[in-house]
């Protein structure tokens, strides 16, 4: 498909009543797609998924047009998204070790390349501390620097390691032994799948 065709098929995902902060709807998307803003278009169909829970394809549709717009910020959001729907979203509010403090000394990517460690909770079977991963996304921001503080948005690798984590938790970030940074759930949202069953 080229990009109008992805972003009109998108669109059609989106239920009409849906708007966005600025109470832009999919009938405003339609006016860009006829005079070829593709990018403007895409740019509100980003937000009108942000606004309430759309299905995967919607996502991966997205994702699609902005590679093809080589749109890359969009297009890593959008397969965000996507992992967001397979493995869950936890919501935190963390905080990094300042550089004098801990082993990084450069800023994290915002855009959900770093994949550390956290401690959750877990035990190993010989008592000692057990980690699950979860990729981080950072909102708002482009990079999180050391001392740094922001929400952010974490994939779990295993969402099933992840059933226990309630909001008011406090978890902590590793990248080695050491503490990386420390962060506060804010939200909880695994997948159907990982769920106990009743």
């Amino acid at each position: 498909m080229d990009v109008p065709e992805l972003l009109e098929s998108a669109s059609l995902l989106v239920p009409e009543e849906t708007a966005t902060e600025n109470d832009c709807t999919v009938r405003d998307i339609w006016d860009y797609l006829v005079h070829d803003e593709w990018e403007m278009a895409l740019g509100l169909l980003e937000e009108l998924g942000d606004a309430r829970s759309l299905p995967l394809a919607f996502w991966e549709k997205l994702g699609e047009a902005a590679e093809q717009l080589r749109m890359e910020r969009s297009a890593a959001w959008c397969h965000w998204r996507c992992s967001e729907i397979r493995n869950g979203v936890i919501r935190a509010d963390l905080t990094l070790r300042p550089a004098a403090e801990a082993r990084r000394t450069t800023p994290i990517s915002g855009a959900g390349v770093l994949r550390p460690m956290w401690n959750i909770g877990h035990l190993s079977p010989t008592g000692g501390r057990a980690v699950s991963i979860a990729a981080i996304w950072v909102e708002s921001m482009p990079i999180l620097e050391p001392g740094g503080r922001a929400t952010v948005r974490l994939v779990p690798l295993t969402p099933a390691h992840w059933m226990h984590v309630q909001p008011g938790q406090q978890i902590t970030m590793h990248e080695d032994r050491t503490v990386a940074g420390t962060a506060v759930i804010l939200e909880v949202h695994l997948p159907a799948t990982a769920m106990p069953t009743r």
